[in-house]
């Protein structure tokens, strides 16, 4: 074999870090789960979207334009799940940084940089890409029905393999430049979450702007924008020929061929971020954790010798977990951050529409955005902390030192769910703040706003005047949102204590919080709209559907509100939140009974593990 080939094939196919990755992960059970779940959800989905056909007439038209809708649902789902499981997959790329042992002996080996961070790479890649062509005879069935060409099925899958690579890439770089602990890969999520939303509201408001309905700047930069102008290039359309003629080549590709630009952006940060890994990976073994300004002058980090006395609380665990365990400062500014930047956008949201510059639909869409997506993010944030609080201290050894002091089962449980909340309580502040606000704005009348604070809705068959946010709004959602963060806190708090490991722990929390979460507020929406009376109450046992039933009753209870009126509605959803409450309440009571009364056998089963 030629000697060139052999360095191509060692860089990925014949890669001894790729070739174990791959056979040893994909003897995994839990891999095998994931994979099967994947291909799960794309069929249960692309099925109900083609059973629809069946009540439409066999008619060529109509059978193109269904199965076009099917291949879009399924197009946007698979992008939404890919940024879901990349992570997950990449996980074990950044909890190498926990254990500097494996990159120690790496280095020791022949094998040059390139190969160590390209086997890392392509490795953990492998799954995420056996994903998409797993997924692709389900593509193909809709060509039957016409209507999808198959250059967009095969641009759809481009996107999202760009956005796998992207995450892999950003994952590696974190492994081999020590930037991340073994439960960073959770950060993930939150930075998804939060890049995916704001690139999107911006791009909303962007396109709010009269004779602006089109592709912007924003579009090439994310990956469902990207599939948007591909698969609706009719209401979000690309510049007209004679504009893109006027723009510069780098404007011109830019906005007129947005899934091009995501591509070419998204494969070159990669290669940049791997050639950066490149020239890094081989000093990694020389840092330390003091930084060099104290290492100058022979000093030890920060602390190391002494430190100030604290004041705890009656249960200590509660103190670790709210104040001591999250005091660092990268932990701190991200918190009070979020809480800063959630006060000033409702601040400003509110200004914005007190001055007229946006609608009462738009202002709706907005603020519903707003408290979705910080909602994402605290709930994120919780799994992340509450999954993670007892496996941590299993791996690291606290958990040994703990149970030799006099602290039982149920005041360490205790301890660790006051805690965890006690920490997530400012940050839950930010989204029923920003309802509390538009409440108040809206019950003083909008304070002379030009054009009021309500709307005619269309109802039923009637046209109703609905204020824009239910005065009420923020306190029925503070009623329902902190016990059911609480209630995530507790599943993770169980999941922590019976893995062996955090990313176990983190994952099964994500599945259990995802499908139960899911399953509420799926009957919850449907049930709201549908049932009289009973239907807002079980809206509210969820709270994002709560917040949609508070900014859009006339959509969300539309049965109620069309026979026994908003009065009755409103009543109905906040005795929802009320129960929703103690339904909560007693869930998180009945698993830390359990928790506690199996506390010492779970303990003792994995006792030592790491």
């Amino acid at each position: 074999m030629p000697a060139i080939l052999r360095w191509f094939l060692q860089l990925g196919v014949t890669n001894p870090i790729c070739v174990r990755l791959v056979q040893g992960a994909s003897r995994r059970v839990r891999h095998n789960y994931i994979r099967s779940g994947y291909l799960a959800v794309l069929i249960v989905v692309l099925l109900f979207m083609l059973i629809r056909l069946g009540d439409q007439s066999l008619v060529f038209k109509q059978l193109a334009i269904r199965g076009a809708e099917a291949f879009q649902s399924v197009a946007y789902l698979q992008i939404a799940l890919i940024c879901i499981l990349a992570p997950v997959f990449m996980a074990g790329a950044i909890a190498q940084e926990s254990n500097p042992k494996t990159w120690d002996i790496l280095l020791t080996t022949p094998m040059s940089a390139l190969q160590l961070v390209l086997g890392n790479l392509f490795g953990r890649l492998f799954f995420i890409l056996a994903l998409l062509f797993a997924s692709l005879p389900l593509f193909a069935i809709t060509q039957y029905f016409g209507g999808v060409p198959g250059r967009s099925i095969f641009l759809s899958y481009a996107v999202a393999a760009c956005a796998a690579l992207l995450v892999g890439a950003i994952a590696v770089t974190l492994a081999v430049n020590r930037l991340a602990g073994r439960r960073a890969f959770f950060a993930f999520y939150v930075a998804v979450v939060t890049y995916i939303a704001l690139t999107m509201a911006i791009d909303y408001f962007i396109r709010s702007v009269p004779g602006r309905n089109g592709v912007t700047v924003m579009t090439a930069l994310n990956p469902f924008l990207a599939q948007l102008a591909l698969l609706n290039p009719t209401g979000y359309p690309v510049p007209e020929a004679t504009e893109l003629q006027r723009m510069s080549g780098l404007a011109r590709l830019w906005f007129g061929r947005p899934v091009l630009s995501w591509c070419l952006l998204s494969g070159g940060l990669s290669m940049f971020l791997v050639l950066t890994s490149t020239t890094t990976v081989r000093s990694i073994g020389s840092r330390t954790g003091v930084p060099w300004y104290r290492r100058i002058f022979g000093l030890g980090a920060r602390g190391s010798r002494s430190r100030p006395g604290r004041n705890v609380w009656n249960n200590p665990i509660a103190w670790r977990e709210a104040a001591a365990r999250q005091a660092t400062l990268p932990k701190i500014v991200a918190r009070w951050g979020f809480v800063a930047a959630g006060a000033l956008w409702a601040f400003g949201l509110l200004l914005y529409y007190h001055n007229g510059a946006m609608t009462n639909a738009s202002f709706q869409l907005a603020l519903l955005a707003t408290v979705w997506t910080e909602m994402i993010v605290i709930l994120l944030i919780a799994v992340n902390v509450s999954a993670t609080a007892v496996s941590r201290e299993r791996e690291d050894g606290t958990l040994d030192l703990i149970l030799t002091t006099p602290i039982t089962p149920k005041d360490y449980l205790n301890g660790k769910l006051r805690g965890l909340v006690s920490y997530l309580l400012p940050m839950i502040a930010v989204p029923v703040g920003t309802l509390v606000l538009a409440s108040i704005y809206v019950a003083a009348g909008g304070f002379g706003r030009a054009g009021g604070v309500t709307q005619l809705a269309a109802v039923g068959t009637a046209q109703i005047p609905l204020p824009v946010v239910l005065p009420e709004a923020g306190l029925t959602t503070v009623v329902c949102a902190i016990p059911f963060m609480a209630f995530c806190v507790m599943v993770g708090l169980q999941w922590s204590l019976k893995s062996k490991g955090t990313i176990g722990s983190v994952v099964a929390t994500v599945a259990i919080i995802g499908l139960v979460g899911g399953t509420i507020g799926l009957c919850g929406w449907k049930a709201g709209g549908e049932l009289p009376v009973v239907g807002p109450v079980l809206t509210a046992l969820n709270p994002v559907t709560l917040v949609y039933g508070n900014i859009h009753p006339g959509v969300a209870m539309e049965e109620t509100v069309s026979d026994q009126g908003i009065a009755t509605a409103r009543a109905s959803l906040a005795t929802g939140a009320v129960v929703s409450m103690i339904v909560y309440v007693g869930v998180i009571l009945a698993l830390r009974a359990g928790m506690v009364r199996n506390f010492d056998m779970t303990v003792r089963r994995l006792a030592g593990t790491r």
